[in-house]
């Protein structure tokens, strides 16, 4: 069986957790807040994860506060599997990512940091993107800011 170990996300793990939804909460706050939302539609968001597995790391949510697939209505899974699309496209164009890991951990076992708040995360990959870093110095190296991120990719989806 192979691992695939993510030392960096403990930050995540270990970090206060807020009182409130941040997927709800982030729509709210606007620039400068410290949320990247890239795309805030009238059914669903996309924005920035604070903790990335790889540079331009996406979360994509609906904007109404549900927990599972079942509970999305209609519109709700249309707009996420379109916004899966626009992110995607969003991200070659400005990043040339050689490949992406697109899904959901819905609920604590799978692996949810936000469990009531159904999510969608969209990864880019690079060919040779982990290295020896996060394995013998717990540190995940990522090649931009999450501003710098966040402002190469806002004008794409400004577009839509």
């Amino acid at each position: 069986m192979n691992r695939i170990w993510s030392p960096w996300r403990s930050e995540y793990i270990g970090a206060d957790k807020p009182q409130t939804c941040i997927l709800c909460d982030a729509p709210s706050k606007g620039p400068g807040s410290g949320f990247h939302v890239l795309f805030d539609g009238s059914v669903s968001l996309v924005m920035l994860n604070k903790y990335p597995y790889t540079g331009g790391h996406l979360m994509i949510a609906p904007l109404r506060h549900v927990a599972n697939l079942e509970e999305l209505s209609p519109e709700e899974s249309i707009d996420l599997f379109r916004l899966m699309r626009v992110s995607t496209a969003a991200l070659t164009s400005a990043f040339k990512p050689d490949g992406f890991n697109v899904g959901m951990n819905i609920g604590t076992a799978a692996g949810a940091g936000i469990d009531d708040h159904i999510h969608m995360h969209v990864v880019p990959r690079w060919e040779g993107d982990t290295n020896f870093m996060p394995v013998l110095s717990d540190t995940k190296v990522l090649s931009q800011h999450l501003d710098e991120t966040f402002k190469r990719l806002k004008p794409l989806f400004e577009r839509i």
